[in-house]
């Protein structure tokens, strides 16, 4: 995704926040960001955990409790 088209996303995403969640602006964007962030790059670690949150440059402890905060299910990308 090109810087034109995140920014573009990020208005109309705001746009919807501030008419839905009027006061909490920053931290709704901020949690469907770490949300797309998160499971992308869980997808691309096929669920590992500890990879994931190397790329990211957090602890592994900081990457469990956000997934488990922004309720994603690790599971979808594991292998068998």
């Amino acid at each position: 995704m090109d810087t034109i088209t995140l920014k573009s996303n990020l208005i109309q995403l705001e746009d919807f926040l501030q008419k839905e969640k009027n006061g909490v602006l920053y931290k709704s964007i901020l949690e469907v960001v770490d949300r797309l962030l998160f499971e992308a790059v869980l997808e691309r670690t096929k669920g590992n955990q500890l990879k994931a949150a190397r790329i990211l440059g957090i602890n592994r402890n900081t990457m469990r409790a956000k997934i488990k905060k922004l309720g994603i299910n690790v599971d979808k990308w594991k292998i068998g």
